[in-house]
């Protein structure tokens, strides 16, 4: 059960990042604004898109456990030690997100993508002409979104990490659904016209320190539940 509250809630507290939320928008609003914009080819390429970041971040995950699994000893005192530090990282995340809801500046450490790499991120998602190509824009655009959501995912992967290796797949599969939902969610909601990518857009800006603040709540508790070793 711990296992599982871990990984819901890390991958909760991913899904709702944001910076990933924007992304989205701007891969949408892409699709739409070519000439002649297809709503099929929008879903095809959202869909498209979001498969790519599911496979990288799949990718990503397997790497970081193996890397966790020859650094972090299975039984302990080194080892409850680094399982503290983890739920430590956990509050430091949830600190910074609570913080950027009271104070709010684009770019957070940690917590949103640097301003500095967006230009090269939205020059990228501007070259989309069709689904093929939203999908390998969505494998190097992974690379943008590291900075903003790799933290919850850093924990998540150092805490499986002494499982059987075969045992960490499904963990990291229910992982990397929760995290790509809400793009499959917006690609769908576009998609049927049940909203609009601007609508999508302005509900995320106005609502940017309500998702952050969530997000610290979420890490700051887990974390202090990690800490404890209460889970």
């Amino acid at each position: 059960m711990s296992t599982l509250l871990k990984t819901i809630s890390l991958a909760a507290v991913d899904a709702i990042n944001p910076c990933a939320l924007a992304v989205m928008v701007i891969v949408l609003m892409t699709l739409l604004l070519q000439d002649n914009p297809d709503k099929r080819r929008v879903l095809k390429g959202g869909l498209a898109f979001t498969f790519a970041v599911f496979i990288l971040y799949f990718l990503y995950g397997l790497i970081m456990i193996q890397f966790f699994s020859h650094v972090i000893p299975e039984t302990g005192i080194y080892s409850a030690y680094i399982f503290k530090g983890f739920g430590l990282f956990a509050i430091a995340l949830g600190i910074l997100n609570i913080k950027d809801y009271f104070s709010y500046k684009p770019g957070g450490i940690a917590t949103e993508m640097p301003l500095s790499v967006r230009p090269y991120m939205k020059l990228a998602i501007k070259k989309i002409t069709s689904p093929k190509g939203a999908f390998f824009t969505g494998i190097l655009v992974t690379l943008f979104l590291l900075p903003c959501t790799i933290g919850p995912y850093v924990i998540f992967s150092g805490e499986i990490s002494t499982m059987n290796f075969f045992k960490t797949l499904p963990w990291l599969f229910v992982y990397n659904i929760i995290f790509i939902l809400p793009m499959i969610f917006v690609t769908l909601f576009i998609y049927y016209g049940i909203t609009t990518v601007d609508k999508v857009s302005n509900w995320k800006e106005r609502n940017i320190k309500k998702l952050h603040l969530a997000e610290g709540l979420i890490l700051t508790i887990l974390g202090i539940l990690m800490f404890t070793r209460i889970i």
